[in-house]
């Protein structure tokens, strides 16, 4: 599985090597551009059918990604598996309805958060904190990558299990 995945990884070029900032304000000597695989269709797909896989046999009643990055995998998810979406803003627009969550969420439905790359997980807690101040439970982020820099942990401080579809030690070994 992550064999598959790490090559169609390197296939669309996501996996790039040089000097890097992340978003996160670290530096690295590589970098994962998600976004060049989630708008390459077979890598996309390929992701969506890891995810469906991963979460087969849970009850979730929404998949939630953060605007931009997240959006097309919790899009490709949900179509994989008949669960609606929503989408979780980074701030309110001064417009229109201003809302933070993008789509229809109920008080206690049970979310599933998507993450492209989880470095320092700072987007994903800010979805889960989001997400759980409207009433959602939260209690998994799902991500493509794992960065293995902390972030599994510092969600696990706030009370969220994390799995990732491949780790960097895996794409660099």
């Amino acid at each position: 599985m992550s064999e598959e995945l790490k090559r169609a990884l390197e296939d669309c070029g996501a996996i790039l090597y040089g000097d890097f900032t992340l978003a996160s304000g670290k530096r690295s000597r590589y970098y994962i551009d998600i976004k060049r695989a989630t708008t390459d269709p077979r890598t996309l797909g390929l992701i969506a059918d890891l995810m469906a896989r991963e979460i087969e046999g849970e009850a979730f009643q929404r998949i939630a990604g953060v605007v931009l990055g997240s959006v097309p995998l919790a899009v490709a998810l949900s179509l994989r598996t008949g669960v609606p979406f929503v989408m979780v803003r980074k701030e309110r627009k001064d417009h229109g309805t201003g809302k933070l969550i993008e789509g229809p969420l109920s008080p206690g439905e049970r979310v599933l958060v998507v993450e492209d790359v989880i470095t320092s997980a700072s987007s994903a807690m800010y979805a889960v904190e989001t997400l759980r101040q409207a009433g959602a439970e939260v209690g998994t982020v799902l991500a493509v990558v794992d960065r293995e820099e902390g972030g599994r942990e510092a969600l696990q401080r706030v009370g969220v299990g994390m799995r990732a579809l491949i780790t960097a030690s895996h794409i660099l070994g």
